[in-house]
């Protein structure tokens, strides 16, 4: 059976992703200002450089609540829900130039983007069927780096007119229209689920209790990936600091890698539907580690360059996956419980990232602290390459195979002779 990009685009592009490329875009454009807002309004600089934390805090309180609000609402209402919260959120920066406030903004915006990434993953999860499935999640990721990567330039804009908040201000309007877009955009049945996945609730406590083998197993790998990524984002700046290179130059470097990631989004998901995870999953940590392990040997901007290039290959081969594995091994019912508890243990796993490469710096240098996350890359392969196979029924080729098979008898048995 062939999959395309179309397909997929058809059924998820107007509900799914044209609202989240806008509310990303706002996200990106307040991502860049929001320690020089926190020093504006009268923070210290550590307070400042604290106040990103808050996000990664507030996604981790919103996680769970995330699912009770999706099984209450629904995933439309619910990312309806999220966007107008995230809007009031950002408009209440520019209300106000406390602190306190600001603080519990990021907060709320954290909470709010856990709510919209449970609902949008739940919903394709749903609507669809599994050999679109990684093409499905990975262009969802692809989304989230467009967006994340165009609202910097976007906030730029307004910025050089308007001054810093206003960047607040493209994020109040971006979250509005994307409400807007989701609001009007048509809800596809599902096909890609069993009719049940919605019924009867259980509760995240329960659904934890029924498959806690699975979450401290592959959940544990799938929180290294998550780890690896942010500590990514966290050495690279610090290594090229190290080394001597200005901000400029750590900018550029940061600029040709991410063009490296955002280019492989869709390939990724191709290989995945065709071949089955393993083929992304494993080799997406592998290269993550050892380009990790390698960077501590750069000296210059371009050996800083290229093991850059490397890791966002590594990075970007990984598109989707986290959310493809939590689709696949997610049960059919009450899904959206199980999901809430997959992320919550990815999203720790991003917490953590950037902590253990500076407490490892507290008792030796940064090149060792560094060398750890390379280390959990290759550990989490390893688990991935155990438990993967275990828990998702489209780990392999062979699997892959067996799931068209079916597909084929099953067209073959409803077709007219």
């Amino acid at each position: 059976m062939s999959s395309t990009l179309s397909t997929v685009l058809r059924q998820i592009g107007p509900s799914v992703m044209l609202p989240m490329l806008v509310y990303e875009v706002g996200h990106g454009a307040v991502m860049p200002v929001i320690a020089l807002t926190a020093l504006d309004a009268g923070a210290s600089t550590t307070v400042a450089g604290l106040m990103l934390a808050a996000i990664g805090i507030g996604t981790i309180l919103g996680d769970l609540p995330a699912a009770w609000l999706a099984n209450r609402v629904g995933e439309k209402d619910a990312m309806l829900a999220a966007m107008l919260a995230s809007a009031v959120a950002m408009l209440s920066v520019l209300a106000t130039d406390s602190v306190a406030a600001l603080a519990v903004a990021l907060l709320v915006l954290g909470a709010c983007g856990a709510t919209m990434h449970l609902a949008r993953q739940s919903y394709v999860a749903e609507v669809v069927a599994v050999h679109h499935r990684a093409r499905a999640m990975s262009t969802l990721g692809g989304i989230f780096r467009i967006g994340l990567f165009l609202g910097p330039f976007v906030g730029a804009a307004v910025i050089s007119v308007w001054g810093t908040r206003s960047a607040f201000a493209v994020a109040v309007v971006a979250s509005l229209l994307a409400a807007v877009v989701l609001a009007f955009a048509p809800v596809t049945g599902g096909v890609g689920a069993d009719a049940g996945a919605h019924a009867g609730p259980v509760g995240v406590r329960e659904m934890f209790r029924r498959h806690r083998r699975l979450f401290f197993t592959l959940g544990v790998a799938v929180a290294s990936i998550s780890a690896v990524r942010a500590a990514r984002v966290a050495v690279i700046p610090l290594w090229a600091d190290h080394i001597g290179l200005d901000a400029a130059t750590t900018s550029l470097i940061f600029g040709i890698a991410n063009a490296v990631d955002m280019a492989l989004f869709y390939p990724s998901g191709h290989v995945m539907d065709r071949l089955g995870r393993l083929w992304i999953a494993v080799p997406c940590m592998v290269v993550l580690g050892l380009g990790t392990l390698a960077l501590p040997l750069t000296d210059s901007a371009a050996g800083l360059t290229a093991v850059a290039m490397v890791m966002a290959f590594g990075n970007g081969i990984g598109s989707g996956i986290v959310m493809t594995l939590g689709a696949d091994t997610s049960p059919p019912v009450d899904r959206r419980s199980f999901l809430a508890v997959f992320r919550l243990m990815s999203d720790v796993g991003q917490s953590l990232g950037p902590v253990v490469p500076a407490a490892v710096v507290t008792v030796a240098t940064l090149g060792p602290g560094i060398a750890v996350m390379g280390g959990v890359a290759l550990l989490g392969a390893a688990g991935l390459a155990r438990w993967v196979p275990r828990y998702s029924s489209y780990a392999t080729p062979a699997m892959v195979r067996d799931h068209h098979r079916r597909l084929a008898a099953e067209r073959d048995a409803v077709t007219p002779g």
